[in-house]
């Protein structure tokens, strides 16, 4: 049995023309047409989405591989338009499109009162196909286009607020070091054409071992191997779109967006399409230890250090922002040691838990009436009952407690680092295992400054009663509270007009259902996904490097993995941060500010991002407009104007004036010159006969 062309087609456009008709027409359908077209183009989508999965696991169909039509031809290249649809995809599909038609409904109650409520439904929409291109494409420059779609749409969406600037610095910020990263990615597949003649996926799978002893010539006197460079120019594109350390700097800010984009992004589509990309290319990524060494080394450094940050982080949005980071992180590492069933594991159960995370603070936000701040929260659990628990269960999964779906995913890729003999692998493991305590101090962290302890805000008018609010160590500096972002600036930090109350049931159903695979999911899928054949032929390893082939020997099935994993390490790491931050932010919440002021030094660096964004700005900015100045001076001002435009016409002139004194218009003149120049040539033919 083969799938069905049409199924493919219609799951691809569905999407896009929901989009179509929110976007071009949706003064016409109004605001309910705009929802209506989009959330069922989605529907589809992912109702068949779910249909091919099943069709390709329990059903008997074959993998699907098939252009659809001929983009161009040039010569012996050519390039298609088709799918390439196994597990791998089916699995991304699915995911894809069931977060992403809960992030639709969701909207609906989100941006109820925004004036840019259709736009958004077609942006969102746009987003969905842009990301089903991308993962069901068959060959690099279909891939290419669905991963320059995700981007432009991210770059609509983080600056939808258009007229905010920090939402358009953002947003700019976002695409232009998201073209550093694509560059790479570029160059990665012109040299796959250039070594391998072919864009098509399999052919050049099928001929991945041919670049073995191929080499390029990049630096004079020094030939760099042909595949490790294909890997690395690669993995600098999924640097870029999964924001890796040092091309990460783009995913904070993009919190300047709305919520559900911040959860659509964060979780299921953009900043997984690194991921993706590196599994799909596993047979070029095996054929390269020191790539791989490299893509271990940057994920672990993503994984530690930019959690790091989330403990400082006030903004409830950007805690979350900061775990997306680590968490990518640790889906990276995975693909460092050939652990490719890990990362994209690891990436299945992440969507779930890290839409509920931001959906579930996009509920908060609603709440509070736009208040972001965690430090003018507190006490919300009996407001928000619905939030309250859905939030614990997405904390719980991100904290890798056992049974929960971030559990069986993240705890197979510290184990699958420990097994591995790659370079750079004792320093991953350190970063992974240190990365179990950072994930849990900051996840319990925004728990209770959210939800429990005392209410640190005001209700000034309505039905609540009125909590005076901040004691002394709640009370934010003035350059603290500065890099605080709310979707509605215009209030006074902490002082509500109403008492907070539960999200409405477009919001709490969708979290409700995300919370049950985040509960589940893990449990359910761990044994074939991660330690059987289930992804097939869509992921390719080399025995030498199969340390999740070497763990499946010590699998008992997942509740025995479960109970032994109350016994390791990472369990007991991630109830040492549990314990922190029980004790320093629900029974003494002064020891906060003390330990911020014993470590000042530490504190400034993690609240300075490691000054990054600074350096980032001092050089490329600053440096940039610097050096076109500096440019502008001596290549357009003295060469290009003075020498080339100013000169070459003043010479004209000067040549000009000299041949207008010539033709002085009198007629002895112009008989004189007759006359000079007959005798010259006169005087020359004598000259020659002589």
């Amino acid at each position: 049995m083969s799938l069905s062309l049409s199924i493919l087609l219609t799951i691809a456009l569905a999407p896009l023309v929901g989009s179509i008709l929110a976007g071009l027409f949706g003064k016409v359908i109004g605001r309910a047409g705009a929802h209506t077209a989009t959330i069922l183009g989605v529907a589809i989508a992912c109702g068949l989405s779910f249909y091919v999965l099943y069709q390709l696991v329990w059903g008997g169909a074959q993998n699907f591989n098939q252009d659809v039509y001929t983009w161009f031809e040039i010569g012996r290249f050519h390039a298609s338009v088709g799918f390439m649809v196994d597990r791998l995809t089916a699995m991304m599909m699915v995911v894809v499109t069931f977060v992403s038609l809960l992030v639709h409904l969701y909207t609906i109650g989100y941006m109820a009162d925004d004036p840019g409520y259709q736009r958004f439904f077609s942006y969102i929409s746009l987003f969905t196909f842009s990301m089903l291109m991308l993962v069901m494409s068959n060959n690099f420059m279909q891939l290419f286009f669905g991963w320059e779609a995700v981007g432009l749409v991210s770059y609509l969406l983080i600056g939808f607020w258009y007229k905010r600037p920090t939402a358009i610095f953002a947003n700019l910020k976002a695409f232009l070091v998201n073209r550093v990263g694509d560059f790479g990615f570029l160059l990665g597949i012109s040299a796959i054409l250039y070594f391998l003649g072919t864009l098509d996926y399999q052919t050049a799978f099928n001929h991945a071992p041919e670049l073995v002893g191929k080499t390029l010539q990049i630096t004079q006197n020094h030939a760099w191997d042909a595949a490790t460079v294909i890997g690395v120019l690669l993995f600098i594109g999924a640097m870029g779109k999964s924001a890796q350390v040092p091309l990460h700097v783009w995913l904070p800010d993009s919190m300047e967006g709305p919520t559900p984009i911040s959860a659509l992004i964060h979780a299921a589509t953009m900043v997984t399409a690194g991921i993706f990309m590196v599994a799909r290319m596993s047979p070029l990524f095996e054929l390269t230890d020191a790539a791989l060494s490299f893509i271990l080394v940057i994920g672990s450094t993503t994984a530690l250090f930019t959690g790091l940050i989330g403990i400082v982080q006030n903004d409830i949005k950007r805690v979350i922002a900061y775990s997306t980071l680590s968490q990518l992180g640790y889906m990276t590492v995975a693909l460092g040691v050939s652990a490719y069933n890990g990362a994209v594991f690891h990436l299945m159960t992440h969507a779930f838990f890290k839409a509920l995370l931001f959906l579930g603070a996009g509920s908060v936000i609603i709440g509070m009436h736009h208040e972001q701040d965690m430090r003018y929260m507190g006490g919300l659990r009996k407001y928000m009952p619905v939030t309250w628990i859905t939030m614990w269960i997405g904390s719980l999964a991100l904290a890798g407690t056992p049974f929960f779906a971030g559990f069986y995913s993240k705890d197979a890729i510290i184990e699958a680092v420990g097994e591995s003999h790659r370079w750079g692998a004792g320093y991953a493991y350190f970063c992974v295992l240190a990365g179990v305590f950072v994930t849990s101090l900051y996840s319990f962290r925004l728990l209770y400054m959210t939800f429990h302890g005392k209410e640190r805000f005001t209700v000034a008018h309505g039905h609540g009663h009125a909590h005076a609010a901040h004691a002394k160590h709640d009370q934010p500096h003035d350059e603290d509270h500065a890099d605080t972002h709310k979707e509605d600036a215009h209030h006074t930090p902490g002082v509500l007009e109403h008492a907070p109350h539960e999200s409405p049931w477009v919001v709490t159903v969708p979290l409700v259902l995300l919370a049950i695979p985040s509960i589940a999911i893990g449990f359910l899928t761990v044994g074939p996904m991660l330690f059987g054949d289930w992804f097939g032929k869509a992921i390719h390893v080399n025995e030498a490097n199969n340390v999740l082939g070497e763990l499946a020997h010590e699998f008992h099935g997942a509740l025995a993995m479960g109970l032994h994993g109350f016994t390791a390490a990472p369990f007991w790491l991630a109830f040492a941060g549990f314990a922190v931050a029980t004790y320093v932010y629900l029974f003494n919440p002064s020891v906060a500010d003390k330990a911020k002021s014993a470590l000042k030094p530490v504190y400034e660096v993690l609240n300075h991002k490691y000054w990054i964004d600074e350096l980032y700005f001092a050089v490329f900015a600053k440096g940039g407009v610097k050096l076109g100045e500096g440019l502008s001076k001596v290549g357009d001002a003295a060469i290009i104007d003075g020498a080339i435009v100013n000169g070459s016409a003043s010479l004209v002139q000067r040549i000009a004036g000299g041949a207008r004194r010539l033709q002085s218009g009198f007629l002895f003149h112009y008989a004189f010159a007759m006359i000079l120049g007959l005798i010259l040539l006169l005087g020359g033919y004598w000259l020659i006969g002589q």
